[in-house]
């Protein structure tokens, strides 16, 4: 949406502005030609503005956009796989998407949020826009000084914000889903203007494979980085964004240098060897940027680790941010039960949480970031 919202403002502030209609992804599966987000415009003169599959749908939504500005009655619409033999349209990639088409009016309301977040983009500072997938649908912008409460979604959309992750939060619009909570809690499209966050992991063994895998799949930019080629290869971390051959400590020092680490980006130190480990976490923990930093090691590694950290400078105060031994109490043995382990740790954190069972809890389910 960030390409065409200046002209989305344009056509609504013009000296002839009339309602349009906003045709936004709001979910895919499998591949497909453009992602959560993308946007396209049509006016009541059938003018296209942007796009939202290269191509392949965008006739149809043009019908469809009529129809909405028509009655302003917000739709659904859902485009699988093109079938030559069915005249409907549909995408030559291979995946799906539902794309929301809804009328955009120049209310006070709407070009006050409209100016907000496009505030907020020109400033760079992380938004997110939240859209009901309802009949009439209702907006919310997140910011990570925003804490008013909304349908019991603002907890949501904060967490979505933080870790840099856009698509759908609520209840599905389904015959299992409660009635109850699909009116408070309805089905609802959130795309964030943010970085994701980051996921670095030291080390290229199947643990660090496992936990990269996990970590792509929660929406983390992962990286792995080892001073070994051998092991530092593509094709050991397919679900990798990025495989770099280098020495750890010497990697944090260049993306420290280059802002490209923050209180968004987790650090998990995996290779059980100290001359990888203690110059890279004396690195990350003297820096004193990062989120989020753990390393493995048994009671007995880290006992020693923690000694070689004292020697290399690191103050008591820094050493008290380490998690190590990371991961939580699972009893976990395999590569894939630590990966759930540190997974879980890193969420609690980011929440806040107790990491206990919840059915010895009480309160809240969701749980409220916490501040900062």
């Amino acid at each position: 949406m960030r390409d065409i919202l200046p002209e989305l403002v344009g056509l609504l502030t013009g000296a002839d502005a009339r309602p349009v209609a906003l045709c936004r992804v709001v979910s895919t599966a499998g591949s497909v030609p453009r992602d959560f987000g993308a946007a396209m415009v049509v006016t009541a003169d059938d003018t296209v503005i942007g796009s939202v599959s290269g191509g392949c749908v965008e006739g149809a939504l043009v019908h469809t956009a009529r129809q909405v500005l028509d009655d302003g009655t917000a739709v659904v619409e859902s485009f699988g796989v093109a079938d030559p033999e069915d005249p409907a349209p549909g995408l030559t990639c291979g995946g799906q998407i539902e794309v929301l088409v809804e009328r955009v009016e120049a209310s006070p309301e709407r070009l006050r949020q409209l100016t907000l977040l496009v505030d907020a983009l020109d400033a760079h500072r992380p938004i997110a826009l939240a859209t009901t997938l309802t009949g009439r649908p209702d907006w919310y912008l997140g910011t990570s000084e925003t804490h008013e409460p909304w349908r019991r979604l603002d907890r949501d959309v904060a967490d979505m914000l933080a870790t840099g992750r856009s698509g759908i939060i609520g209840v599905d619009d389904c015959e299992t889903a409660d009635p109850a909570d699909a009116q408070e809690r309805p089905r609802t499209f959130v795309q964030s203007f943010a970085p994701p966050a980051r996921l670095i992991l030291v080390g290229a063994n199947d643990f660090v494979r496992a936990l990269s895998s996990l970590g792509a799949r929660l929406g983390m930019r992962v990286t792995v980085v080892d001073a070994r080629p051998v092991f530092a290869t593509r094709q050991r971390f397919p679900d990798a964004d990025e495989v770099v051959v280098g020495w750890p400590d010497r990697y944090l020092a260049e993306q420290l240098r280059g802002g490209r680490v923050g209180t968004t980006t987790s650090l998990c130190v995996m290779t059980h060897d100290p001359k990888f480990d203690v110059p890279t976490l004396r690195t990350a923990l003297q820096s004193g940027t990062f989120g989020f930093i753990g390393a493995l090691g048994s009671r007995r590694t880290v006992d020693d680790r923690n000694r070689r950290l004292r020697e290399e400078g690191v103050r008591e105060q820094q050493l008290a941010r380490l998690r190590s031994p990371l991961g939580l109490d699972l009893g976990a043995h395999t590569p894939d039960e630590v990966a759930v382990s540190i997974a879980a740790q890193l969420i609690a954190e980011r929440q806040g949480a107790s990491a206990a069972p919840l059915h010895v809890t009480t309160g809240p389910i969701h749980h409220s970031r916490p501040p900062g």
